[in-house]
C-alpha cells in the first residue's frame, strides 16, 4: 500500500510496542541495553549510537523524504557539522550558497579558516559563477532552496546533475519546505538536511536536526561518525519530535494559507517597500518553485519604506508577532536577520547576499489570518 505523506507523518511509530500493545510508542530512556549473550548485542546496545525512541523518528522522516535511512542529531547545525566532519578533509572543497542561513555561513567560514576544508560561497542562480565553482571539483555541494531569509529558489535538479558530473555529493537544506512541499531526493539530492527544531517539530520546544540519505552505505558511513563524536539527541526529545510530526501536514498547509494572505496584505500596503515570497512572480526562482515545490511555504521577508530607524517602532507595536529567532512553530515570529539569524556574517557578506539592515523575516503561524493582518496593520499605522 502506497501511503500519502500526511498519513506517513501521522502513523510514524504507531503500534510498534510489542510488550503492551501501546498505540503511541513509549519513551525509552535507557542508555544501556543488555547483550543476549557474550559478543551478541541486541539491535540497540548503547544510547549514544542509537535508541528505540530516536530510531522511530529516523524511520518516519526517511520515509517522508523518500530516503533509505536517516540520522537524528541534537540540532540542525550539528547535522551540518556532522557532514563536514565525516565527508571533508583539508584538501576537499564545499560549494555553498552565498545567501545561506547565517549559522551555516559562520560554520563553513570558520572551519575553512582553520584549514579543515575549503569553501566557495557562490550565487547558485548564476550559471557562470556556479560552473566556475564546480571546476574546483568539490566534494560536497550544499543547496538551500528557498534560501534564508530572501526566499530565493534555485533549480535543485539541474544543480544536482551538474554537481554529480564533477563527482560531488549534493545535500539540500529542506527546512523551509519540509517533505510536505518539496522532496529533494526525488530531484537528485544525495542528502536532505533539516533543522528539526523548526517545522518537523512545530512547537518550538526542542532542538534537533536530521540527515536523510538516498544511499544506505553513505548513511552507514556517516552514522559511524555520529556515534564517534556523539551528535545524537535524547529519547525524550525524540518522543516530542515524533509527536510533532503527527500534525506536520495539517500545520504546514494552514500556515502556508495564512502566509498567502499576509503576503497580499503587505504587497498592497503603502508603507512596504518590497516583499519576498516564492509565490510572487517577482521573486527569484518563482517559475522554478512552481515546478519543483508543491506549495510556496509559510516563510516570507519584507522591507519597510524609509530607513532602518523605523524598525524598532514597528516591532514595538506588534502584539501577536513575537520578535524572536527560529521559525516553523505554531506561533508567528518576526526576525531581524542582520542582528539575529545572520549576525554571524560580516556586514560585507550580508551585503553580497542581499540581506539589508531593513529586512524583516516572518514565520507565519497558526493564528487566525485576520488577527495576523490586523497586528501588522496596527504596527504599520505607527510609522
Amino acid at each position: 500500500m502506497t501511503k500519502k505523506l500526511g498519513t506517513i507523518a501521522v502513523r510514524g511509530g504507531l503500534n510498534t510496542d510489542t510488550q503492551y500493545g501501546s498505540v503511541v510508542p513509549p519513551i525509552t530512556p535507557s542508555t544501556s541495553y543488555g547483550f543476549t549473550e557474550f559478543a551478541k548485542p541486541r539491535q540497540f546496545d548503547y544510547a549514544r549510537k542509537s535508541n528505540p525512541s530516536r530510531r522511530l523518528v529516523e524511520e518516519t522522516v526517511a520515509e517522508l523524504e523518500g530516503g533509505v535511512d536517516a540520522i537524528l542529531t541534537n540540532c540542525g547545525m550539528s547535522a551540518i557539522h556532522l557532514l563536514c566532519v565525516s565527508l571533508l578533509t583539508p584538501k576537499d572543497t564545499i560549494v555553498a550558497p552565498h545567501d545561506c542561513y547565517g549559522g551555516s555561513y559562520r560554520l563553513f567560514n570558520s572551519l575553512s579558516q582553520r584549514g579543515q576544508f575549503n569553501v566557495i560561497f557562490v550565487d547558485q542562480s548564476d550559471p557562470k559563477a556556479l560552473a566556475d565553482a564546480l571546476m574546483h571539483k568539490p566534494k560536497l555541494v550544499l543547496i538551500e532552496s528557498p534560501s534564508n531569509p530572501l526566499l530565493r529558489v534555485v533549480n535543485i535538479q539541474l544543480i544536482a546533475k551538474q554537481a554529480h558530473d564533477v563527482g560531488a555529493l549534493v545535500a539540500v537544506d529542506n527546512t523551509f519546505m519540509t517533505p510536505i512541499l518539496q522532496r529533494p531526493i526525488e530531484l537528485g539530492a544525495d542528502i536532505v538536511i533539516h533543522s528539526a527544531t523548526k517545522y518537523l517539530n512545530g512547537h518550538s520546544d526542542l532542538l534537533a536536526g536530521i540527515l536523510v540519505f538516498k544511499d544506505q552505505q553513505l548513511a552507514t558511513d556517516i552514522n559511524w561518525w555520529a556515534n564517534n563524536i556523539g551528535t545524537l539527541t535524547s529519547s525524550f526529545d525524540s518522543y516530542l519530535l515524533l509527536r510533532g510530526l503527527r500534525t506536520l501536514s495539517a500545520r504546514v498547509n494552514i500556515q502556508q494559507d495564512n502566509a498567502q494572505h499576509v503576503v497580499q496584505f503587505l504587497l498592497n500596503h503603502p508603507k512596504i517597500n518590497c516583499v519576498y515570497h516564492p509565490s510572487l512572480p517577482t521573486n527569484q526562482g518563482h517559475d522554478i518553485a512552481r515546478k519543483q515545490q508543491k506549495g510556496f511555504g509559510a516563510m516570507l521577508s519584507f522591507e519597510l519604506k524609509g530607513d532602518a530607524a523605523k524598525l524598532p517602532v514597528f516591532l514595538k507595536h506588534l502584539k501577536i508577532f513575537t520578535l524572536a529567532q527560529s521559525l516553523g512553530g505554531v506561533e508567528s515570529l518576526i526576525c531581524h536577520p542582520a542582528t539575529m539569524t545572520h549576525s554571524g556574517m560580516s556586514a560585507e557578506a550580508r551585503k553580497v547576499a542581499g540581506v539589508s539592515d531593513s529586512l524583516l523575516r516572518i514565520s507565519v503561524g497558526l493564528e487566525d489570518k485576520d488577527d495576523l493582518i490586523a497586528d501588522l496593520d496596527h504596527a504599520l499605522q505607527h510609522l
